[in-house]
Formats: C-alpha cells, sequence, structure tokens
C-alpha cells in the first residue's frame, strides 16, 4: 500500500493497468499534492484505457486508428454535396428562421475549453480582447452577439457554454464579474468536457506532468455532447422551449449560429444536423471538408484528406471537396438525445504531440519533436447518424474570423481579426448609408446585427470623421 489516501479500488485499477510508475513520487508528496493526484487518476476510466493504449499502438498521427483504408475508400466515390448559398432564396428561409428564432426554438453552445496561452493571454480564449477600439474580449462581443438577437426577436436564447478543467473556474468568475454578459444567468448553463490522458507514443504509458499530475488533455470538441448530457442539458434546454441547439467556436468573433437564413434553411429541410461552410479555394487551407458517397455525409479533416484529393479539380475549376467546415452546426434536440443513446457514436481521433514529462530521475523534459499521443472527439463525427444533413455556404468575410495563431503567423491572428472586424463594420456602414472617413476606424457594439439595428443611431448620410464605436453606450 502506498498510503490510506490512496483508495485500494484505485491502486488496485492501476496496477492491473501496469501503470504503477505514475505514484513513483508519492513519497516526497505533501497531503495536498497526493489529493490532487488521486482525484486525477479517480478521474480516468480505467475501463477505457486499454482501448487507449491499443490505438496509440496502432495509429497514425491524425486518424483514427485503422480507418485510413476505409477512409480512402470513402473518398474514391465521394464528392461535395449540394450547399444553400447564403443570400440565396434568401426570403423563404430568412422568414422561417425569423419565425423560429420568434418562437423560442433555438438555444446555443459555446465551446470555449480553448486557452490563451498561445496568444498571449493567461485564461481562457474568451478573455483575449479582439476589439479593434474597445479592446473588448472574444466572450463580450459573443454574448453581446446573443443580446443583440434576443432584442430583435424578443425571446432569450438559452446558452450552454462548454468549459475544460484549464479554462472552468475562470470562466465561471469572468460571467460573475461581468453580469454574465448581459445575459440572464438563469438562462447561463456552464458545463465542463472531460480530460483525456496523453499515453507516450511508443508504449502506450501514462506521462507524469509534474510529481504530482498526470499529462492530460480536453477530449475535443465532441466532447460536448457527453459532458452535455452528464450535466443535465438536453433537459435544460427543453425546459427553456428549444428544440434545436446551436453551436460555435469562441475563438470566431464573426459567428452567425443563429443567423435567421441558416437557421431557416435547417427548419425548412428538417434537418437533424445542419452546418455551415465556406468555399474553399485552395488546397492548403487548414479546414476540413465536408463529403458525401451518396449514402452518408461526413467531414474530413484537413489532416486527414490525401494531399492529391485536397488539390483535385472538377467544373469551374471548383475543388472537388470545396465545402470547408467551420464548426457552427444546427441540431435538431431529438436527433442529439439519439444519437447520445448510440453506441460510440464519437469514435476516438488520435494527434501525435510534443508532450512534457518527467524522467523517473525527476527531471523534466521538453521534446521538440512528438513523443506523446493525445484523444479527442469531433462533434462532426455524429453527421454520418443524421438522417438529413443540410449545408449553408457563408461569406467568409461575414461570418468567420477566427483566431488560433500568434502575432507574426501568415493567417488567422489578432491583426487578420480585427482587420475583418472593421472591414465588416464598414460594410454594414455603408448599406445603411453611412460614410466612414478614409483611415478612420470604426467598431459596431456586439448587440449590432446588421444596418438594421442602426436605425435609431444614425441617419443615412451621416459621416463618420473620427474613431468610434457604435451603438457602445446602449
Amino acid at each position: 500500500m502506498h498510503s490510506p489516501s490512496l483508495p485500494a479500488a484505485l491502486e488496485e485499477s492501476i496496477a492491473q493497468a501496469g501503470q504503477d510508475h505514475v505514484l513513483r513520487f508519492w513519497k516526497t508528496l505533501d497531503g495536498s499534492a497526493r489529493d490532487r493526484l488521486v482525484g486525477q487518476l479517480a478521474a480516468i476510466d480505467w475501463g477505457m484505457f486499454g482501448e487507449l493504449r491499443r490505438l496509440a499502438r496502432a495509429s497514425g498521427p491524425g486518424v483514427v486508428a485503422g480507418a485510413a483504408a476505409a477512409l480512402a475508400a470513402d473518398l474514391a466515390r465521394a464528392a461535395t454535396p449540394p450547399c444553400y448559398v447564403l443570400g440565396d432564396d434568401a426570403d423563404r428561409a430568412a422568414a422561417a428562421g425569423r419565425k423560429g428564432l420568434t418562437a423560442g426554438l433555438f438555444g446555443a453552445v459555446l465551446v470555449a475549453g480553448g486557452q490563451g496561452s498561445r496568444l498571449g493571454c493567461n485564461g481562457p480564449k474568451g478573455v483575449v480582447p479582439v476589439g479593434p477600439l474597445s479592446g473588448a474580449t472574444l466572450f463580450d462581443l459573443l454574448l453581446g452577439r446573443l443580446r443583440g438577437i434576443a432584442k430583435r426577436y424578443g425571446r432569450r436564447v438559452p446558452l450552454a457554454i462548454m468549459t475544460s478543467s484549464a479554462t472552468d473556474a475562470d470562466t465561471r468568475a469572468w460571467l460573475a464579474d461581468h453580469d454574465y454578459g448581459g445575459l440572464d444567468p438563469d438562462h447561463v448553463l456552464v458545463f465542463r468536457q472531460r480530460d483525456l490522458p496523453a499515453v507516450d507514443a511508443a508504449a502506450g504509458d501514462l506521462l507524469l506532468d509534474a510529481p504530482d499530475r498526470i499529462a492530460m488533455a480536453p477530449d475535443g470538441h465532441g466532447g460536448m455532447l457527453p459532458a452535455l448530457v452528464a450535466a443535465g442539458g438536453l433537459e435544460w434546454f427543453a425546459d427553456r422551449g428549444c428544440r434545436h441547439v446551436t453551436t460555435f467556436q469562441v475563438d470566431n468573433p464573426l459567428t452567425m449560429p443563429l443567423h435567421p437564413e441558416f437557421v431557416g434553411h435547417h427548419l425548412l429541410d428538417e434537418a437533424e444536423f445542419s452546418t455551415q461552410v465556406v468555399h474553399k479555394r485552395e488546397p492548403g487551407e487548414r479546414v476540413g471538408v465536408v463529403a458525401s458517397d451518396g449514402k452518408r455525409t461526413f467531414v474530413v479533416e484537413y489532416s486527414d484528406l490525401p494531399a492529391a484529393l485536397a488539390a483535385e479539380r472538377g467544373p469551374g475549376d471548383r475543388l472537388r471537396f470545396h465545402a470547408g467546415s467551420i464548426a457552427v452546426h444546427a441540431f435538431a434536440l431529438d436527433f442529439l438525445r439519439r444519437a447520445s443513446a448510440a453506441p460510440d457514436p464519437l469514435p476516438l481521433h488520435v494527434a501525435h504531440k510534443a508532450v512534457p514529462f518527467l524522467k523517473d530521475t525527476g527531471e523534466r523534459v521538453s521534446p521538440r519533436t512528438p513523443n506523446a499521443v493525445k484523444f479527442e472527439r469531433f462533434i462532426f463525427d455524429l453527421m454520418p447518424l443524421a438522417r438529413r444533413v443540410c449545408l449553408v455556404e457563408i461569406d467568409p468575410a461575414e461570418g468567420f474570423a477566427p483566431l488560433k495563431n500568434p502575432p507574426g503567423a501568415a493567417a488567422d491572428t489578432l491583426a487578420h481579426v480585427q482587420a475583418a472586424l472593421d472591414t465588416h463594420a464598414r460594410r454594414i456602414l455603408h448599406r445603411a448609408g453611412v460614410v466612414v472617413a478614409d483611415g478612420v476606424g470604426v467598431e459596431l457594439a456586439p448587440w449590432i446585427l446588421d444596418e438594421a439595428d442602426l436605425d435609431a443611431l444614425l441617419s443615412p448620410g451621416s459621416r463618420i470623421e473620427r474613431p468610434t464605436v457604435i451603438g457602445s453606450g446602449i
């Protein structure tokens, strides 16, 4: 026995899995450190651990273990499925969407488990300041957008926020300190996705990140469904009148998951799974693609798409696989209930990563090349289970400006995002007949969805001559 504070059943599970090495520093730990380690070890699904080891040993980078050949066969007979284009059939779809939003049929899930460390921010990515003039954070902008939806349609949008072990406490603190971004706390649910252990790529063994800490990582955006179910989230949405939920990522301040045309197409098609896509023009763009083999519709991560297929072009010089997934989805709540009851609806994917670890001597090693395997689930793997899938292509200038990379990168940096926000604001102001002087920065308050919200603020023919945040005082 190592200590009375290590439960016998847990110690037995560790021993049966051949992972006693994680207790090598046990005698050096104080009580609180032991409790932290025990808590982490107890949270591991030891019944699943053998499968994790098998996947680590059998898998190549970026693919579901054993599925590479099957994926290649699927893609050989697949093509891009038909897509609606935002703006086509706009009146009919928008009318259906407005009716659904006014009836309160839609809730939303914000995927916010990521940290802002790569962007120079300590804390959740949601607290990164991105407003070009205001310095508003991603949380400010995204929750403000929901306030705008509620203002326009007269119905609150219930919001569930998925955190991770790294962001949960700070996200809850931000919400408490910022009046829930102006939302009704009774219509905000915070739930946490699970962590999965990283394992050594060669042996499949657990890695120690510190004497009292296992190397762990969140289980991907696909962790949303089991975590939401565990938190009672499906019932929570239903109790608030929702019949559908949209999901979106915290890193995209232009996101429009509740755009009336998008949710309108979802309703008119009676879709179980709808998704927004952008037109992929170059093979190297780092977005997954939606494909269909005639029997099912599915998403392929950009890292899994063979280079030859990624570059293949068809009529009009369009890429054969050109529907780029941007992780904005709509789901029928009944579909999520059915999917959550299915055995293993979301397979594990593996990613080969450089993961710091402790040697037997206690020395911490920070590898420069991948030494370990992390595991994650992708929510888009639910797509083949859906009886009806709907794709809606959007203009990325209107709804896709992800913040992913640190300054100096070629794309998706803070500078790129702020430029996109400025351009987007100018476009809306131009449609409202407002003139912005050259070189003058402008920003719209997040509740301003489009030019219709400017009627009470600015008259057509107005000029903006100095940097201005419009609507910030309302």
